[in-house]
């Protein structure tokens, strides 16, 4: 596969990502994660070691099932009157690339329609994909928002 169908079919692939999560279409976007995926929103941008940190959120695939099962059915606090949700990306760069894994960043950006009006939370977020015949599944997210270290008021969406 030649480097622009690469980048064509990742693009196509998290642009698919952000749609389901606006669309709540939340078992699609489960479906999309490789079993063993980890879902990271890191305090401190500059972590690597994200196990050893604090996170926002730090989800395998029983705790991003519970928080899709909060999100549907109403239990989080936060998720009363949510409202829609726009995510925009941009900037894709493919980082590293083999059969077995690619490695993409970008930036990314949630606007959040509620009460109060439109909040933006724009953030780095780095995907590490794995290959598969036709598509992708996720084995990482990392979404470092920017202000993740101060107080993110009822944050009803996933980044």
């Amino acid at each position: 596969m030649s480097e622009n169908q690469l980048y064509t079919r990742v693009s196509e692939f998290l642009s698919l990502e952000a749609d389901l999560l606006d669309h709540k279409a939340y078992d699609e976007w489960l479906a999309l994660w490789e079993k063993s995926g980890l879902y990271i929103v890191p305090v401190e941008h500059d972590v690597t070691d994200f196990a050893n940190h604090l996170n926002v959120a730090y989800d395998d695939d029983e705790m991003r099932q519970l928080r899709i099962a909060r999100l549907s059915n109403g239990e989080a606090v936060s998720t009363v009157g949510a409202e829609n949700t726009v995510r925009t990306l941009s900037r894709i760069r493919i980082l590293e690339a083999s059969d077995e894994l690619v490695t993409v960043r970008c930036a990314y950006c949630l606007y959040e329609n509620n009460k109060n009006g439109v909040r933006a939370f724009p953030a780095n977020v780095e995907f590490i994909l794995k290959p598969t015949e036709d598509s992708f599944l996720i084995q990482q997210k990392v979404a470092r928002v920017m202000k993740s270290n101060e107080h993110l008021t009822t944050v009803s969406y996933l980044f």
